[in-house]
């Protein structure tokens, strides 16, 4: 038996109910893996509160992203062994000390990325990774706009847009968020309110962004489309103010034959070589210097609940992990 968190009812942190669950050992082509770090992300908020329904219904155990040790090995896996140091993102199951994985979903750590710094990573730069390269493919002469800047992810994304050469432009909602805008590569920062569009395209020559990546949602999904450039690609990748209600498709030509997209990173890298190219490359900007890790709060498993009401309530301004 081992620790966990598990919901057996949706609601607020206090339904993360700390308890003992059993764990198997490992069939032909997985790993048993000790867990060191376990990531904290907004989908698990949204899983915990029913905004998402977990796939497989009540309970669960939350959690999409951790970091650890292999302690034992299925039949058949031939690329790892026992001590091996490895990370994984997974759509739900990850607050709990041990659990078993599929072979080929793991990936090595690099010898200088800690448990601690790969859990708090996985998930937010694998999604900056698809978002960048992917969603849209951000080069020198793109101008991007990022929504909540200052946010973990939304440092990420700032940096890593500003290593491709693009012109960056942070939105924020306070004088401290954009502080932390600035400091991770945006070449511009709006803070929210009056006529933002206006001020935005004043302090960029006029002109409209490439592509907007909006992780906030309802309530700043009409600020995007006005931000955007004729045939810009708006870009929802998470709902932190609530999910975008049903529009009626003709504002996108009235608006200048714009794109919009809801991508999500399970299905980025659902085939197996494309898991470990974002990975890989994530890693390698890490490793490099050119993307740091926004600092990190730690907190026990048995806190989950705390480490929830936190996490919310700082609007996810930094990354947090739970160790188990």
């Amino acid at each position: 038996m081992v620790a966990a968190v598990r919901v057996h009812q949706t609601g607020g942190p206090e339904v993360l109910a700390y308890e003992e669950i059993p764990v198997p050992e490992p069939g032909p082509m997985e790993l048993k893996v000790k867990q060191r770090a376990c990531g904290i992300n907004y989908i698990d908020t949204y899983f915990r509160s029913g905004t998402v329904r977990a796939p497989g219904g009540l309970p669960f155990i939350p959690g999409n992203e951790a970091a650890g040790e292999v302690i034992a090995v299925g039949e058949g896996v031939k690329n790892f062994r026992k001590g091996d140091r490895v990370a994984y993102v997974s759509t739900l199951g990850c607050y709990t000390a041990e659990r078993v994985m599929p072979a080929r979903r793991l990936i090595k750590l690099p010898a200088n990325i800690s448990y601690e710094q790969a859990a708090s990573i996985m998930v937010k730069g694998m999604t900056a990774q698809i978002l960048l390269h992917r969603t849209f493919k951000v080069g020198k002469g793109h101008t991007v706009l990022v929504h909540a800047a200052g946010t973990s992810i939304g440092q990420i994304l700032c940096q890593w847009a500003n290593r491709l050469g693009a012109t960056v432009i942070g939105a924020v909602g306070s004088e401290e968020s954009a502080r932390r805008a600035r400091a991770t590569g945006c070449h511009q920062v709006v803070i929210y309110g009056k006529a933002f569009a206006a001020r935005l395209k004043q302090g960029n020559g006029g002109r409209g962004c490439d592509v907007v990546y909006d992780g906030v949602g309802r309530d700043t999904f009409t600020i995007s489309l006005d931000c955007l450039r004729p045939l810009g690609l708006f870009v929802n990748y998470g709902n932190s103010s609530g999910p975008i209600k049903a529009f009626n498709m003709n504002v996108l030509e009235r608006k200048g034959s714009l794109f919009a997209t809801r991508p999500a990173l399970a299905a980025y890298i659902a085939a197996d070589e494309d898991l470990i190219a974002s990975a890989t490359d994530l890693f390698a900007m890490v490793q490099s210097g050119a993307l740091s890790i926004p600092p990190t709060q730690r907190y026990r498993l048995h806190d989950a609940s705390k480490a929830h009401r936190e996490f919310e309530s700082s609007a996810g301004a930094g990354s947090s992990i739970l160790i188990p």
